[in-house]
């Protein structure tokens, strides 16, 4: 079994949110867009932009959780479910990027051969192709298959998402606390 210290993991935690702050555009951007203006009040939410552990981790599982459906506007979906849940608004969007034109053959391809085996059902032959009518031909044979293996695997990487994030949100505070313990009895 591999272990690391716990300081590497809390440092690993504090940086990854200074990048993640680094790239997330500022809220008053945002709700200045003129595309954007049609959400109103919706956007005024702070806790759509603030970085703590509830918020990131929500924005987490959601973000992993979308990555997941083979839909189109999973950013769209995203951005509704946190908004609805009240969580990080730009990282539940970003990590919908997980699943790209890159990684999402792989990774859909993998949940087709998961649901199918849940399903019981044969694994077929198919070439993918990225159109209407491929969508509505597939969707009476691996459709089945496809969003049991994508619902799956999208709330299975959603829940470890988000206890990931909580965990580590709190090792970084235990590790602070304890530095302040440990400077307060220096200085005493």
């Amino acid at each position: 079994m591999i272990t690391f210290p716990i300081s590497l993991i809390t440092d690993l935690n504090y940086m990854s949110k200074k990048l993640i702050q680094r790239f997330i555009p500022e809220p008053e951007t945002l709700k200045k867009h003129p595309q954007l203006k049609y959400l109103g009040k919706t956007l005024h939410n702070q806790n759509l932009w603030i970085l703590n552990r509830r918020s990131a981790a929500g924005a987490v599982a959601i973000g992993l959780f979308c990555a997941w459906m083979p839909i189109p506007f999973q950013m769209l979906v995203a951005a509704i479910i946190a908004i609805m849940f009240s969580v990080n608004l730009p990282l539940s969007v970003a990590l919908v990027w997980l699943s790209n034109p890159i990684t999402m053959p792989p990774l859909f391809y993998g949940a087709y051969r998961l649901g199918a085996m849940i399903l019981q059902q044969p694994v077929m032959d198919f070439h993918f192709t990225l159109s209407f009518e491929w969508l509505l031909s597939a969707l009476g044979t691996i459709a089945p298959a496809l969003i049991v293996g994508c619902l799956i695997l999208g709330a299975s990487c959603a829940l470890m998402g988000y206890i990931t994030v909580r965990l580590l949100w709190r090792l970084n505070i235990v590790k602070k606390w304890s530095k302040r313990k440990k400077r307060n009895r220096l200085n005493l």
